[in-house]
Order: structure tokens, then C-alpha cells, then sequence
């Protein structure tokens, strides 16, 4: 079996060198996560079963990383992608000196409009986007297969927030702000317990969502539904202390009036304490949250006269939505896009290569989304412990993993597809309108299949979604016009 490297020159195959890479990296992990002598020779007769007669150094050590995965040695994958990856970054230049520089004097405006309710002149955002471009270059250079990284580079794909990818963190989160009101939580090492009263929980409330936010990079979401309750707290509370001034013997009715009067002026003051905290505080990634209110009103819910309350009072805000279903405790690990228009061009309108074409780009998105999966296995409950610990998410113990929280309903991994419309008009001529939608149609039920097929197969809760963020649409369209010039409709969304 022949070699190919990584500047096209065929060597000899060379088992010691697969024996040589495990075993540094096995130098750098507990003993536990090390990989025996046997199973490194497992890996090795797989390589060799292949019968290859040629075989890419990188397909090698694709190889290495997906069955040192497949036997749980999570960390010793990661030490291995590192060793694997530290030539190449001696190598390489350094590409982050003017991007870093840019940033420092300002002039960097390629990197500042992807970052959204950022301010870009104060130091904290600076510093998170210094940080980010480190970060997207470690990911390109050492953290990625390098396939995945040209794909990226090229427009087949875009990978997500590669600005915090060197950190196991998730992108966003449903919380369970019911639990952590009702049980208590715990933020910077301060016990926080159950609030007294309404405007303590929304307060309480507010604290939860800047720590939560600080430590992932996508938005939180919240029922505020589960605040009913401590306004009822509230009211009684003001009942119990009108009866105490007033008298048994005051009239019931005035009584009612002067509850009623405080109950609304305490739903209003927690309501404005909410949003305005919302609205200023910056958390430590140098914007301010993220953030989804939602409104799950139950007509059997014990506190629905109160949550009516609150609905009319927040229902004028911006970041409010209705929803049906319970997403509470679920969370996204990662995007992934697909640059749907780049295949309608290289296909040049020919269905059968468009369809085959579809299937080769799927897998390498599957493979990036997989990056980011993995790179959560292993986490500890302490890296977050807001989200792992104390209740945004689950209360794991102390130094539990948070891996199987990473399978089933728990959470979510996002295939996001750009420029379908376009694509569609592109294959099929902008006057077709009905042979538009079929076509349309058609990809999307095998955008649908095959994201059942990834679930099924994984157990990981994998999801399809349109991306309508126009900085990525207009990467796509920027790199397809550079390589295929310029195709009206598809690629010239930066104009």
C-alpha cells in the first residue's frame, strides 16, 4: 500500500508510524483513557483490511480519530488531532497578526459585522474578538480535519462559531428557570434560594440569564410562564399586610382595590427590572444576552389568572414568542451549513449530478457536525456548572460528564441550509414557478430523510433549518463569484 502525503508525494506504508502517533498521544492522557496495545493493532489491521493500493495520509488518520472515538478514548482522540495537526501549524504562517491588528486599530470590519450586539470600540469586545480569531485559526489549523477545513474554506460548507470552538461550550439553551426559582441555584459561588416575591424573581431571573449566557455563545431561551406563581406570592403577601393595617372590619371591596392596585404596580416594576437588566447587562463574551422569552399559557395551569397578568405585560416586547411544545432543559450543540446554489452551479443544471453531488456534501457536513459533537464528549459538569450543576440544564454532581446529556431529546445538533429558493430558480429557470417548488419540495425531503437517517443511526438529536443570517449567505456568494463569476440571483447577494 502506497501513501500519498499531504504535497502529493507517494511513500510506502508505514505501520510503526500509526504505533509512534497513538503512543504520544497516549503519553498525554490518565491511564484510563489510553489506548492498549491491542486495540492500537486493532486499529491498524482496519487500516490494512482496507486493501487499498493507494490510500491519502489524511483518510489514515481520519481513520484513527473515528475508531479511537468509536472505543471511547474521547480525550486521547483529542491529544491525537492535536499531535496530528502540530507540524502543519509549525508550518504554516501565521495567519491571525493582521486580523488581531485590524481589530486593535479598528479596521477590521470583516470580522466585526459577524458579531451581533457587540459594540466595536470597548475593550471587552476587543478582547472577545481577539480571542475569537485565535480561535478560528487553532480550529482551522488543529481542531479540524483538514477536509473539513477546505470544505469550509472553499464554500462547501460554513462552520459556525469556530470563534469559540477550543472551548466545550454549547451554542444555546432552553432553561429550566422553574427549577432553579423553585430549588435554588447557585451563581459565582453565591447560594441563590427561592424568591420571596415577584420582583425577586425577576430579578433572580435576570442574574440567571447574563451567568447562562457568559457561558455559551448562542441565545437563552425561557418559559417566564413559571414566574405566575411568586406574583401570587406577591399579592398574598400585600393581602396579609393591607388586613394588618387596615383591620379585619375594612370594607372586603376596598380591600381588593388596594391589592389589585400594589399587584399591578409590582408586575410592572418586575417587568421593567427584567428588561432594563436585560438591556445592559454585557456578559463576559463583550455584548449583552441573547435572549427568547417565551409564553406557554395552560388553562389548566394552577397560576393562569397571574401568567394572563404577565402575558399583557410583556407581550409588547420584541424577543417574545407563543409556543406549544415544552423545549425546557434542551440545548444545541452546533451548526453546520451547506451551501446549496455552489451545487446547482457545479451540477450546471444537470439533476443527476446535482442529486450525487448532494450526497457527497451531506457527508461532509455530517463529518463537521460530528466535530462538534465530539468535541462536547467528555466535558465535565464543572466547565459550567450554571448550566451542568445548578439547574439551566440538569444538576449532574460534581465531575460527572455531561455525555449522556449529548444523545436523544436532551439536545440538538442543526444542518443549516443556505439559498434554496435560489438554487431552485437556478436549476430550474425563474418563469417555472410550479417545477421551482417541486424541486424545492423534493430537496427538502431529502434534506428531511437524511437528517432521520443521522439520527437514527447516532442517537443524536440531529435537525434541519434555514439559515437566513445574510454575513453567511453573503460568504457563500462572495467565494462562488470569485471561483464562477458572477450568476444573477445566486451570487450577487454582496452587492
Amino acid at each position: 500500500m502506497k501513501v500519498i502525503k499531504r504535497d502529493g508525494r507517494i511513500v510506502d506504508y508505514d505501520k510503526s508510524k500509526i504505533k509512534i502517533a497513538i503512543e504520544k498521544a497516549n503519553k498525554e492522557v490518565t491511564k484510563k483513557e489510553k489506548a492498549s496495545k491491542e486495540e492500537i493493532q486493532t486499529i491498524i489491521d482496519y487500516i490494512e483490511e482496507l486493501d487499498k493500493k493507494r490510500i491519502l495520509v489524511e483518510d489514515i488518520q481520519d481513520i484513527i480519530e473515528q475508531k479511537l472515538m468509536e472505543l471511547g478514548k474521547y480525550e486521547l482522540a483529542k491529544k491525537y488531532i492535536v499531535y496530528r495537526y502540530t507540524r502543519a501549524l509549525v508550518r504554516k504562517s501565521n495567519t491571525t497578526d493582521e486580523s488581531i491588528l485590524g481589530i486593535i486599530r479598528n479596521k477590521n470590519r470583516e470580522v466585526k459585522k459577524d458579531v451581533k450586539n457587540k459594540i466595536s470600540v470597548i475593550a471587552s469586545m476587543e478582547r472577545d474578538l481577539i480571542a475569537g480569531e485565535v480561535s478560528k485559526d487553532l480550529t482551522k489549523r488543529i481542531l479540524l480535519p483538514e477536509k473539513i477545513t477546505n470544505a469550509w474554506e472553499e464554500g462547501v460548507l460554513h462552520f459556525h462559531n469556530a470563534e469559540y470552538f477550543v472551548q466545550p461550550i454549547i451554542n444555546s439553551s432552553c432553561i429550566k428557570i422553574g427549577d432553579m426559582l423553585e430549588n435554588g441555584t447557585v451563581i459565582n459561588g453565591v447560594n441563590i434560594e427561592k424568591p420571596k416575591n415577584f420582583h425577586v424573581a425577576c430579578a433572580i431571573t435576570a442574574q440567571i440569564i447574563a451567568d447562562v449566557s457568559s457561558n455559551q455563545y448562542g441565545e437563552v431561551a425561557l418559559d417566564i410562564m413559571h414566574l405566575g406563581k411568586y406574583l401570587r406570592k406577591s399579592k398574598e403577601s400585600f393581602k396579609e399586610e393591607i388586613k394588618e393595617i387596615l383591620g379585619e372590619k375594612c370594607d372586603e371591596s376596598i380591600i381588593e382595590k388596594f391589592i389589585e392596585k400594589r399587584t399591578n404596580s409590582e408586575l410592572n416594576d418586575g417587568i421593567e427590572t427584567l428588561k432594563y437588566k436585560i438591556d445592559t447587562t454585557m456578559t463576559v463574551n463583550g455584548h449583552k444576552p441573547l435572549v427568547k422569552l417565551f409564553v406557554h399559557l395552560d388553562e389548566n395551569d394552577e397560576y393562569i389568572a397571574e401568567n394572563k397578568l404577565i402575558y399583557n405585560a410583556v407581550i409588547d416586547m420584541e424577543n417574545v414568542e407563543e409556543i406549544s411544545e415544552n423545549y425546557e432543559g434542551k440545548f444545541n450543540q452546533g451548526v453546520v451549513s451547506i451551501n446549496l446554489p455552489q451545487i446547482g452551479i457545479i451540477s450546471q443544471k444537470d439533476e443527476v449530478k446535482f442529486w450525487k453531488e448532494l450526497e457527497e456534501r451531506l457527508e461532509i457536513c455530517k463529518e463537521a457536525l460530528m466535530c462538534k459533537h465530539y468535541a462536547l464528549m467528555g466535558t465535565a459538569a464543572d466547565i459550567s456548572p450554571i448550566h451542568w450543576k445548578y439547574g439551566a440544564i440538569s444538576r449532574l454532581e460534581c465531575g460527572e460528564k455531561i455525555d449522556k446529556l449529548l444523545y436523544g431529546y436532551n439536545s440538538s445538533i442543526s444542518l443549516g441550509y443556505v439559498g434554496l429558493h435560489e438554487v431552485g430558480k437556478f436549476m430550474k429557470g425563474e418563469e417555472s414557478e410550479k417545477e421551482i417548488q417541486e424541486f424545492e419540495n423534493k430537496l427538502l425531503k431529502i434534506l428531511n430523510k437524511k437528517i432521520t437517517k443521522w439520527k437514527t443511526e447516532t442517537n443524536i438529536g440531529f435537525e434541519l433549518c434555514e439559515i437566513l443570517d445574510e454575513d453567511v449567505r453573503k460568504r457563500f456568494a462572495k467565494i462562488d463569484k470569485e471561483k464562477f463569476g458572477t450568476i444573477e440571483g445566486i451570487n450577487n447577494l454582496e452587492d
